[in-house]
């Protein structure tokens, strides 16, 4: 019996085991939910300076850890709460990074409230691609830096201009699914059906 052949993917998608469901379920398709927004960010923020292999293996444990990112609670957590963290093997162990998911919910809490949600204010930031534009061919652009600018104004932390335009990448900002990789004609699909949130 003859096998099927594999679908075409992105090809980072295919350097790791836990790659292909991942690129193939969730990322570039677009997300309106701010704690899916919310714990995106988070994740990015953790992955600066290691491998989103390390990351996506460990991201139930971060879900666990942080509250399924339910950045209201998250907001909520005392010293006693950053030890517990601090001890807990499953999770990256970055103080600094810690720190500053607890006070990005802090700051996420702000948005709610002054722009009616985090989607509304991050996808005002949805990158105008030019027909020229090279899927996957760029780590920042000038959304993502202006981003970067305006979360820091906002008191937001360790969310710079490259880890926000992985953001964008994975939350369906932007479809950086490569010209022959099958997922990217759906991505576009998904994205003309997509809602953009307003306040």
């Amino acid at each position: 019996m003859a096998s099927l052949p594999q679908p075409k993917r992105c090809q980072w998608a295919t350097s790791a085991p836990d790659f292909p469901h991942y690129h193939d379920e969730e990322w570039g398709f677009p997300v309106a939910d701010d704690q899916k927004l919310f714990e995106k960010l988070c994740l990015e923020s953790f992955q600066s300076g290691l491998s989103w292999r390390t990351i996506l293996a460990k991201r139930e444990s971060f879900r666990l850890a942080f509250a399924q990112f339910d950045f209201h609670k998250v907001a909520q957590f005392t010293e006693m709460d950053v030890q517990a963290l601090l001890e807990n093997k499953s999770i990256v162990r970055n103080k600094r990074k810690i720190l500053a998911v607890i006070n990005n919910a802090k700051r996420a809490q702000e948005m709610v409230v002054e722009e009616g949600s985090l989607a509304a204010f991050l996808w005002r930031f949805e990158p105008d691609i030019k027909p020229s534009y090279q899927p996957n061919s760029q780590t920042t652009c000038p959304e993502s830096i202006a981003l970067a600018k305006a979360l820091k104004k906002r008191g937001w932390q360790f969310l710079g201009p490259t880890t926000l335009y992985a953001f964008m990448q994975s939350m369906g900002l932007v479809n950086d699914h490569e010209l022959q990789c099958d997922l990217r004609k759906t991505i576009d699909e998904a994205r003309d059906a997509f809602q953009r949130p307003t306040t």
